[in-house]
């Protein structure tokens, strides 16, 4: 089976039967995570879980960069809009659900990072199963810089860095490039030329197809209940806790100041 697909803000293509890349497209965004881009990617997901034919996946970004985050001028019309307290809930929500429906896909996930993966996009990396990353990649947990809280994605972050590593870049939104994330336990391999990254697939791929496909997936759901499965009070505190923040606290104001191109008030 070939599938061939471009959506606007996402491509999905098959490699050969048994695999599929996804690749965030979004050019004017930095790949930002657009309610457009959400939504895409859920229609491709509900192509995918139930082809037992497809058994593992591949996540890039397309222009040189895997994910900025949210798209921050969306968020900015939380302000304007009627609801803002419901819009927001919604935003965050809309990012968790996508996040958690990475996570509990049956095939396996292969997340190559090139360039930057920031905020939500270093969330979305964490969801998956296995990171192949570029030395020069760069990387930060962006969200205290503008006033919000990187409340989604947090447990992924602590899964994949663990608790003392995750806590310092949440709080330090420090700047990393790939071999400091191999310190921090989020790349699984490294690439430095296509010709590395390609041996890397491809080693990669013949061990996944090597496994019996449903003693994976059943692996996948031990592991998951295994380690605090992530669950929709979770979503939803997380939810609240950025209306919260963006609404009635330093995000409006850190918004505000990165569309204006600006310092915000607390930055000295």
């Amino acid at each position: 089976m070939k599938i061939e697909k471009n959506f606007s803000n996402v491509n999905f293509f098959s490699k050969n039967k048994a695999w599929v890349n996804i690749e965030f497209d979004d050019s004017s965004s930095k790949n930002a995570l657009s309610e457009n881009m959400i939504n895409e990617l859920n229609e491709i997901f509900d192509i995918v879980e139930g082809n037992d034919d497809i058994r593992g996946i591949t996540f890039r970004g397309s222009n040189g960069i895997f994910c900025s985050g949210a798209n921050l001028k969306e968020i900015n019309e939380i302000f304007e809009s009627n609801k803002p307290k419901e819009k927001a809930y919604f935003v965050s929500t809309n990012i968790g659900k996508l996040l958690k429906r990475i996570q509990s896909l049956p095939q396996v996930t292969i997340m190559i990072v090139e360039g930057a993966a920031m905020a939500g996009g270093f969330g979305i990396m964490c969801a998956g199963d296995i990171t192949v990353i570029n030395s020069n990649a760069k990387f930060s947990l962006t969200e205290t810089m503008v006033g919000l809280t990187p409340a989604q994605i947090s447990p992924y972050v602590i899964k994949k860095a663990g608790f003392t590593n995750a806590k310092k870049l949440m709080i330090t939104a420090e700047r990393f490039d790939g071999i400091k994330a191999k310190e921090y336990h989020l790349a699984d391999y490294l690439f430095d030329t296509d010709q590395e990254l390609q041996e890397i697939e491809e080693s990669l791929e013949k061990q996944i197809l090597n496994c019996a496909p449903k003693a994976i997936i059943e692996t996948k759901k031990i592991l998951d209940i295994a380690y605090n499965r992530i669950d929709q009070d979770f979503i939803e505190y997380a939810s609240k806790n950025f209306v919260e923040q963006i609404i009635d606290g330093e995000g409006r104001e850190g918004i505000l100041a990165f569309i204006e191109k600006r310092k915000p008030e607390w930055k000295k």
